[in-house]
């Protein structure tokens, strides 16, 4: 049975009106083909209208729909089911919230990395609802050098709350864990494409998230903190956290307009969660096309584009500074 969330209850409407008009057809031997069929339509009418305007608090929850596909799935339509999952950080354990292995993609190899949440409440609480320990961040490093002593291109898969906040992650860690990815990953001599494809939080999100090429799907977010904790931070109450969404500009829009990512990734009509094969099939495509172009370029440029890359995101100059550089760019014209 699917889930529907609030601003999906007209939605949920016309889907069980279909549901009825089919109860009637079987019944009563009745041809209501025309009546489902003006049913689809107003039901695919319906969909566009909503997720064309969504807020950024809607997207919010969009991102965290339990029917969305989360990153193994991703992961075996991008590889076609050759996926062979590597286990373990060699120091602590195997984190069960952070998932990694090799497998093909169009014929070429590929180190996929990924935090898993689960898809049911048991296995949420086996995934700890995708809530990386550093030991998880660890694994994902030591296969993201594997693939850099192979040659093979990195495909990470961002879907977390956030890096596991408890008080044995903070013993082993989990501050130094994420940071020592920033530094190795920014210098990593192989590809690397960044896919948000659900939640993208804080450091959690951060720790897979330098690469080449940085793409959101189309309802997710990407920011610092949550709006719920925002909220609870800046108002000591969770009642803001629609506000929160809005002023911290988390969407793939503000996210592309303040040049922090480079490309959005359209969903099926409704959602990821509506076609989830789908939602698949747009993400393998991007990558694909992206990976065909990054893998032809070289690894030493390959990493100073990186490092470039994430020096210019957050640059302000003041106004006097403004001011004198372009003074000073008058004055090498007039020379010249």
């Amino acid at each position: 049975m699917p889930t529907f969330l609030d601003l999906e209850k007209p939605i949920q409407n016309i889907i069980e009106q279909i549901d009825k008009l089919e109860e009637v057809a079987q019944e009563g031997q009745v041809d209501v083909a025309t009546t489902r069929k003006d049913l689809e339509k107003k039901l695919d009418e319906t969909r566009r209208e909503i997720f064309a305007n969504l807020t950024p608090w809607e997207r919010v929850q969009v991102s965290r729909h339990p029917d969305r596909p989360y990153t193994l799935k991703y992961i075996d339509v991008m590889s076609d089911g050759s996926f062979v999952e590597l286990h373990g950080d060699r120091t602590v354990g195997d984190d069960k919230a952070m998932v990694g292995g090799f497998g093909q993609l169009e014929g070429r190899t590929v180190m996929f990395i990924g935090q898993q949440k689960g898809v049911n409440t048991k296995m949420r609480q086996y995934r700890n609802f995708g809530m990386a320990n550093p030991e998880g961040y660890r694994k994902a490093l030591r296969l993201m050098k594997l693939a850099e002593k192979f040659g093979k291109p990195v495909v990470t898969l961002i879907d977390t709350p956030g890096a596991f906040p408890g008080l044995e992650a903070e013993e082993r860690g989990q501050g130094e864990a994420i940071a020592r990815n920033l530094l190795e990953m920014v210098q990593l001599k192989v590809p690397i494409i960044c896919v948000v494809i659900g939640e993208g939080a804080s450091g959690g999100a951060l720790g897979i998230g330098i690469g080449d090429k940085v793409l959101m799907l189309e309802n997710t977010w990407y920011s610092v903190i949550s709006p719920e904790s925002c909220s609870s931070i800046l108002w000591r109450s969770w009642d803001f956290k629609e506000q929160a969404a809005e002023a911290l500009k988390l969407t793939p829009q503000d996210m592309l307009a303040n040049k922090l990512i480079d490309g959005i990734i359209p969903e099926p009509v409704g959602g990821a969660h509506a076609d989830p094969d789908e939602a698949c099939r747009k993400v393998k495509a991007e990558v694909k096309k992206l990976l065909d172009r990054l893998v032809k370029s070289d690894p030493e440029k390959l990493v100073d584009r990186r490092v470039r890359k994430f020096c210019d995101m957050g640059v302000v100059l003041s106004a006097k500074a403004e001011a004198q550089r372009l003074k000073k760019g008058s004055r090498k014209s007039t020379s010249s």
